[in-house]
């Protein structure tokens, strides 16, 4: 399935070294199915290229065939502005990164004697600070989503309290099973990454708005009530994995942002999950604390919210301290 806006790429028939190199991602590695899918898009849109532009195959490739698709690519996606500019080295970085490990894997496996990529030095990328919301903005969404008061102004105020309180990727939150909540909702067990389990705790706002969900949940059940269905916090009627999917609920907050007069291009489940390790981190949480939460394996990965707090407090100081205001006048 394409993203919103973004046009369904042609499914190409991809090399078996391909077909390989993907199933040992998810065998071997525990890679999540978002995950693998991600690593088919960049190897199909480079095979893609090779065939129609340069008439090769992705594990034929030279290294001046992977230059050109490169700067093919930079050229194609650079548009004029600061951010787009960001966004187009990004997307260079990945491909070349998704690239690097399809062929070290080749040649583990005895597929290739060489690896393409290993003289190309990857583009040079400015730090961006992920996007976030300030805790008055989390506060106006969570408020505006409860005042219709129906089930499903119910549901999504769960989802935004069990969002914000927990940090979770949005594939852990919405595919969550009635399992992982603990006993009298005091937390959850959460799957992440590479099966890596984690136990994240649910603050007393959290767990009020799982209760008042549980008492509409059963009208998100189909009539016949499938098992399928039943398993999941938050099951849906419509969906074939039985609930609610990442794209719905990315477009529930677009529509609460709307609503709550703030700027939507800021409002996704992502920055909601930015949002709760930054505003932790401004409160003095534990960075060792906020990274099991997150479930991220490398504390390196947490450390990028300390960043947002050092430029808010930096914010703060020019804005509020009189000294520099003096200073500035």
């Amino acid at each position: 399935m394409a993203r919103p806006g973004r046009p369904a790429m042609p499914k190409p028939e991809l090399c078996p070294a391909v077909d390989a190199f993907l199933d040992m991602l998810t065998t071997e590695r525990g890679a999540a199915l978002n995950t693998r899918q991600a690593y088919w898009r960049d190897l199909a849109d480079v095979s893609l290229y090779l065939r129609n532009q340069l008439n090769t195959d992705i594990d034929k490739a030279t290294t001046d065939n992977i230059q050109a698709y490169l700067k093919d690519l930079s050229e194609k996606t650079h548009v004029k502005g600061q951010n787009k500019g960001k966004i187009a080295v990004r997307t260079v970085a990945r491909r070349l990164s998704a690239l690097r490990q399809f062929y070290r894997f080749m040649v583990s496996e005895g597929s290739r004697s060489d690896d393409p990529t290993s003289t190309i030095e990857s583009p040079k990328q400015g730090r961006t600070l992920p996007k976030t919301l300030s805790e008055q903005e989390v506060d106006q969404l969570i408020k505006t989503a409860g005042t219709a008061g129906t089930p499903e102004s119910v549901r999504l105020v769960c989802l935004l309290e069990m969002l914000y309180a927990t940090g979770l990727r949005v594939s852990e939150l919405v595919g969550l099973p009635m399992s992982a909540i603990g006993e009298g909702s005091q937390f959850i067990i959460v799957t992440g990454k590479a099966g890596r389990e984690r136990m994240v705790p649910l603050s007393d706002a959290a767990r009020e708005a799982v209760e008042n969900y549980m008492n509409v949940r059963k009208r998100f059940i189909g009539s016949e009530g499938s098992a399928n269905q039943e398993q999941f916090v938050f099951p849906s009627r419509t969906s074939d994995s039985g609930h609610l999917t990442r794209q719905r609920f990315a477009q529930l907050l677009k529509d609460l942002a709307r609503a709550a007069e703030v700027d939507e291009d800021r409002v996704s489940p992502h920055i909601l999950r930015h949002a709760f390790a930054t505003h932790l981190l401004s409160r003095g949480a534990d960075l060792r604390s906020v990274q099991k939460m997150l479930g991220h394996a490398d504390i390196a990965t947490t450390q990028i919210y300390t960043h947002i707090v050092d430029e808010n407090l930096k914010k703060t100081v020019e804005e509020k301290h009189p000294l520099a205001k003096k200073s500035a006048s």
